[in-house]
C-alpha cells in the first residue's frame, strides 16, 4: 500500500504507537528502544507492524545490528517528536534548578570559539550551577545535525552557513524543521603571518596573496574552505600546502614558517602569540562570519537545555561587550 492509499482514522488510532516510533527512530535499534520503553522486543516489533499497517509504509528496515528509517519515516519523525515533546511538557513541565543540578552538557566548538566563550561560560556556571559539568568537544564538521539528532552533543556552536541555508529553504517550503538556531555574534577573518614575513610590509595585493604558500584550517580535513570559494568567484586560487584542524595549531605553524593562514580576528590576541604575528586585511571580500548556536528543536522546552542556551548567549554577550569597550 502506498502512503497516498492509507488514511489514518484518529478515532481508532493508538497514539502509543507514536511513542514506540519515536524511540526506534532515536535509537535506530529495536532492542534499545524496547529497553528504554520497558517493553519486550516482540512488543516493539508488533507496535511497528501496526503502525506500518496504519501508515502504509515500512518505516524502518533492518541494517546491520540496527534499523534504518525510510524516507517517509524521516519526514514524519520531526513532527511526531515535536508533538510528543509538546504534550509531555504540557502534562509534566520539566523543572531545572541550576543551584542543585548535577547535569552534564556536551558542546561542540572549534578551538577559537571555545577560547572566546569557555572562560565566561565557566564563570557563569560556577556561580549559578556549581554542580553542572560542561564538556567541550572538537567541532570537526560544518554540519553537526547528525550529532544533535543522535544526542552526541547538546549544542553545537560555530559557523554553519550551509546548514542555515537548508533550514531556511525547508521553512519556506513549509516542511517540518527539526533544528533551531540563535546567532551569538558576528566575527571577521584576517590574513595572518609571522613578523618578518616578506609580505608583512607593503600592500598585500590579491596577486601577492594568491602567489604565497598557504595553511588551511579545516575541521573536516577537506583541502578547500570558504576562502577558496571566495577566490574561485573571482577566478583566482591559492596553493594550500598544509591543512590542520585547529586554529591554535595554525598560529604555531605560521609563527615558524613563511606560510599564510586565515584566523578569526578576535582569536589572535588569545593565542599567546600576538606579538609574533602580523594581521593584514584580506585583499578581497568575504562574507561576515555569523557564529550560531544550533540544537535539536525537540529540546526547545527542556528547562535544563533552556538554561544552557541562555548561558551560552549571555557568555557571548559579555565577551562582545568587553570587546566593544576595549575597542
Amino acid at each position: 500500500m502506498s502512503p497516498a492509499d492509507s488514511t489514518v482514522n484518529f478515532r481508532t488510532f493508538d497514539l502509543n504507537l507514536l511513542r514506540v516510533f519515536d524511540e526506534v527512530m532515536a535509537e535506530r535499534s529495536l532492542t534499545r528502544a524496547a529497553r528504554n520503553l520497558a517493553l519486550t522486543q516482540p512488543a516493539v516489533s508488533n507496535a511497528l507492524r501496526r503502525l506500518r499497517d496504519a501508515l502504509g509504509d515500512d518505516l524502518v528496515r533492518r541494517s546491520g545490528a540496527g534499523v534504518e528509517p525510510t524516507p517517509r519515516a524521516l519526514a514524519l519523525w520531526p513532527g511526531v517528536r515535536e508533538a510528543l515533546q509538546s504534550l509531555e511538557q504540557t502534562l509534566a513541565p520539566s523543572r531545572f534548578d541550576p543551584a542543585a543540578a548535577r547535569d552534564q552538557f556536551v558542546l561542540a566548538m572549534a578551538d577559537a570559539t571555545a577560547a572566546t566563550l569557555a572562560p565566561e561560560l565557566e564563570r557563569l556556571a560556577s556561580v549559578e550551577a556549581p554542580g553542572v559539568t560542561l564538556r567541550i568537544v572538537p567541532l570537526t564538521t560544518r554540519d553537526p545535525r547528525r550529532w544533535l539528532e543522535e544526542g552526541q552533543v547538546d549544542l553545537a556552536v560555530g559557523y554553519f552557513p550551509a546548514v542555515l541555508a537548508d533550514l531556511t529553504a525547508r521553512t519556506q517550503a513549509a516542511e517540518a524543521v527539526a533544528y533551531a538556531h540563535q546567532r551569538l555574534y558576528t566575527g571577521s577573518y584576517v590574513c595572518v603571518m609571522r613578523r618578518g614575513h616578506p609580505l608583512a610590509k607593503g600592500p598585500l595585493t590579491l596577486s601577492r596573496y594568491c602567489a604565497a604558500r598557504h595553511l588551511l584550517v579545516s575541521f573536516s580535513g577537506r583541502p578547500w574552505g570558504f576562502i577558496d570559494e571566495a577566490l574561485a568567484a573571482l577566478g583566482r586560487s591559492r596553493r594550500v600546502v598544509l591543512t590542520v584542524n585547529q586554529f591554535f595549531t595554525a598560529g604555531r605553524v605560521v609563527v615558524q614558517s613563511d606560510l599564510l593562514t586565515v584566523l578569526p580576528r578576535h582569536f589572535v590576541p588569545q593565542t599567546g602569540m600576538a606579538d609574533e604575528l602580523v594581521m593584514r586585511p584580506l585583499p578581497f571580500e568575504v562574507p561576515p562570519v555569523h557564529v550560531e548556536a544550533l540544537w535539536a528543536r525537540r529540546r526547545d522546552r527542556d528547562a535544563a537545555h533552556q538554561w544552557l542556551r541562555s548561558s551560552v548567549l549571555r557568555a557571548a554577550e559579555a565577551v562582545q561587550e568587553f570587546k566593544n569597550e576595549s575597542d
